[in-house]
């Protein structure tokens, strides 16, 4: 079955069109990423803004070429965490939905998380229990589990919203740094509260584009290479002069680190703040990038035989409170 999957986050709007069969095995046909910067002012202002929803739609509508192009006979698009702030999202996902020609989800910070770790350990060869981390624009997830979660949370934490929010010298300037490291940190306390099970897992895995850009620059790549950030190891100590740098440096000069996309030039920091702050908070001495993330979920619920979101659905009554803004 060719089917197909859309993530619109608060950055960055991501394409998956694969095969995929009853067994769970994935064929990656196309997998496309513009940067659209969806949540724009989001969190001061709870509205999408004209130029990211135009933005936004413009990528929708060249996704959607390509899917059809291909045969995708099913697709999923879901919305995170810029939708879920956002008080004009069903405009919105009325225009997204012409662009597209689908259907606009709004998904809860559970659910995204669930995929989440569902596309980063379908293939997976490294023993469990699994953390999981996903680090987005808007929020960050954290997933708990081995065959499927058994502890999750979603945090108000990402690049954008920790750069809307903090960041507003070029560079940062220490106290503002200072500033998001410490909201960071009394988010990380509550997870820790909400997941026991975080401090007893093998294997930690890093999702999305701060980590993977992270990785990118440690390797000094002079372009992006999947093949070889996925499943890179990324040490703590890495992680930590990288952050160094980054936020040390003005954006002038920032953008020259060979591996740093341009678009991500003026949110890096706020995302290496998350980053950092996570491996010292848990105590990780590396994670394992990947490459697959909730697109990859969103592609493994689509075969008849999986049902992730309704897997997560049942444990509604006893998953970790969701801390997102449309609460």
């Amino acid at each position: 079955m060719r089917v197909a999957a859309v993530d619109i986050g608060t950055n960055s709007v991501r394409l998956l069109v694969a095969d995929v069969d009853g067994n769970g095995t994935v064929q990656t046909l196309e997998r496309c990423m513009h940067i659209t910067r969806l949540g724009q002012g989001v969190d001061a202002t709870r509205r999408l803004a004209p130029d990211a929803i135009a933005r936004t739609l413009t990528v929708l509508a060249e996704y959607r070429t390509v899917i059809e192009q291909l045969g995708a006979t099913r697709v999923r698009a879901a919305a995170t965490s810029a939708a879920r702030d956002a008080t004009n999202r069903d405009d919105f996902f009325v225009a997204g939905r012409a662009a597209l020609g689908a259907e606009l989800e709004l998904i809860p910070g559970e659910e995204e998380a669930a995929l989440s770790f569902a596309g980063a350990t379908h293939d997976i060869t490294e023993p469990g229990p699994y953390l999981v981390i996903d680090i987005g624009g808007g929020s960050t997830e954290f997933v708990v589990g081995t065959t499927e979660p058994t502890g999750l949370v979603s945090v108000d934490v990402g690049c954008v919203r920790i750069t809307e929010q903090f960041l507003h010298s070029d560079p940062p300037a220490p106290e503002e740094l200072s500033q998001a490291v410490s909201v960071v940190r009394d988010h990380l306390a509550d997870v820790k509260r909400e997941i026991p099970g975080i401090a007893d897992v093998a294997t930690v895995i890093g999702l999305a584009g701060t980590v993977t850009s992270v990785a990118a620059i440690e390797l000094g790549l002079p372009a992006y290479d999947p093949e070889r950030i996925h499943h890179f190891r990324l040490g703590r100590e890495a992680v930590e002069d990288v952050f160094r740098t980054l936020a040390t440096e003005p954006a002038a000069e920032r953008r020259h680190n060979p591996g740093l996309e341009p678009e991500r030039v003026d949110v890096i920091v706020g995302g290496t703040v998350v980053l950092a702050s996570v491996m010292r908070a848990f105590e990780i001495k590396e994670m394992l990038v990947s490459e697959a993330d909730i697109l990859d979920g969103l592609v493994l619920s689509l075969i008849p035989t999986r049902n992730i979101s309704a897997n997560i659905s049942s444990k509604s009554g006893s998953a970790p409170k969701n801390r997102y803004g449309a609460e």
